[in-house]
């Protein structure tokens, strides 16, 4: 049996990728909704602003308008598709009793997704994970919010200079966490980060068997299309650390309907 590691915090989150993504159409506001329902103690979807400044959640930042793809941050909200929710749509519809993890591929949406986040609930910004490659990117991110939570999302093959020197420098630029593909993880990469007090989050946990390795590690956040799975290994991880106990972060698992 694999060394039960730590986590940093406990329990480690689990966010829904794009919403309960296996289970209903991603990104909208009925996906965030069942995925909750399932049991996710987080959401996750990626951020763009439009050109009057509304952030909204859409994974590629294009939409159709005839024959034609054009940028999200080319046109106003009303000229976006009705299933593409406002940031601030999510939070009127849910509240604020989850974790959100954003993904920032648009540059210019952070600030008005920190300010939609402090807008719905001041201790928000506590709950909100801006997810970016850009070390300079997240950095802007702490004059809009001391408190807003900073991801630095990479694979290990971009590392050049290894990952004892990211999680270095990490410290002084006051990001939170690091974000790896879920095949880039071992335990000992996992300790590493720890020690430098960064949480460690994997995306792309679709499996049980991924999903339980990444728990065992002591992983402290999970991305998975399955909320379903999802919660399930969360169970399976208080069990083993917990002989006799079945708590799950999320609590119980709703059955979806036929």
């Amino acid at each position: 049996m694999a060394t039960l590691l730590e986590p940093l915090r406990s329990p480690p989150i689990g966010f829904a990728h794009r919403g309960a993504r296996a289970h209903a159409r991603e990104n909208t506001l009925e996906a965030f909704e069942l995925a909750l329902r399932l049991g996710a103690t987080g959401l996750e979807s990626d951020v763009w602003v439009t050109a009057d400044g509304v952030a909204v959640l859409d994974h590629d930042g294009v939409v159709w308008k005839g024959l034609r793809r054009r940028r999200i941050r080319d046109l106003d909200r009303a000229e976006l598709p009705e299933h593409m929710p406002e940031l601030a749509e999510l939070f009127a519809s849910f509240g604020t009793d989850f974790e959100l993890s954003l993904d920032l591929k648009d540059p210019d949406a952070g600030r008005p997704a920190v300010e939609a986040a402090s807008a719905a609930d001041p201790t928000m910004p506590d709950r909100l994970w801006m997810c970016s490659g850009y070390l300079s990117r997240l950095a802007a991110l702490r004059a809009v919010s001391p408190h807003v939570r900073l991801v630095c999302s990479t694979r290990l093959s971009k590392l050049k200079h290894g990952p004892e020197r990211l999680a270095a420098q990490l410290v002084p630029a006051e990001v939170d966490a690091v974000n790896l593909h879920h095949s880039d993880w071992t335990g000992g990469l996992v300790t590493l980060f720890h020690r430098f007090k960064r949480l460690t989050f994997g995306w792309d946990a679709q499996h049980p068997r991924i999903l339980d390795g990444l728990l065992t590690m002591g992983i402290d956040g999970l991305y998975s299309d399955h909320v379903d799975r999802m919660v399930d290994a969360f169970s399976r991880d208080v069990r083993r650390r917990n002989p006799g106990s079945g708590d799950v972060p999320g609590g119980p698992a709703v059955e979806q309907g036929p």
